[in-house]
């Protein structure tokens, strides 16, 4: 399991629902968060991994030595949004990259846990920011779709070079071709 990076066709294919929290499902979620920490990240969703999954991890804390800050999240939903705050995003599929993203101040999410229980969380400040990043990632969409025109104008030239590694990548044959991909991810969302 790896990070993938901008523009790999998984982080625009959004993530199908789990139907059941097997042993596959645990570990999974360890391999996540273990990548989440590994790489200094505060979340992680399941299309950053090339999983089609509506899964997600995060510790807003960053901190490995705060597990009791981990958060897990199977098939969340987004049930309230209250008022606009701004501030600098950055992403793990996007190494080296942020930017200003306009977000909801406080957000109510319903989701299950590991043990198959539903549970609803209210989050504000960088928590609400981190929840409702991941959850983005889950329909396929990407904190660069959400950035304000400025921010956007001064993101071009990384984003096009992120471009430009990633084609080279794949004519070195690093990353197969994106029709493979989403064969694959076609592929697991029927095993899931």
């Amino acid at each position: 399991m790896k990070i993938v990076h901008y523009p790999h066709p998984s982080l625009r294919h959004p993530g199908r629902p789990l139907t059941a929290i097997d042993k596959k499902v645990r570990l999974l979620v360890g391999e996540m968060l273990d990548l989440m920490y590994e790489a200094k990240g505060l979340g992680l969703a399941a299309p950053q991994v090339c999983l089609p999954y509506q899964l997600l991890v995060m510790n807003a804390s960053a901190d490995p030595d705060q597990r009791d800050q981990e958060g897990i999240y199977i098939n969340p939903v987004i049930l309230e949004r209250h008022g606009s705050v701004e501030g600098e995003e950055g992403c793990l599929s996007f190494p080296g990259l942020y930017g200003k993203v306009r977000r909801a101040k406080t957000v109510t999410v319903r989701a299950y846990d590991l043990q198959g229980r539903s549970f609803d969380v209210t989050a504000t400040e960088l928590k609400g920011r981190v929840l409702q990043h991941e959850i983005d990632h889950l329909q396929g969409d990407l904190f660069i779709d959400k950035m304000g025109s400025v921010a956007k104008l001064s993101a071009r030239g990384a984003i096009q070079e992120f471009e430009r590694d990633y084609q080279k990548a794949q004519e070195h044959g690093d990353i197969p071709p994106d029709k493979e991909i989403e064969q694959l991810l076609v592929a697991l969302e029927a095993g899931a």
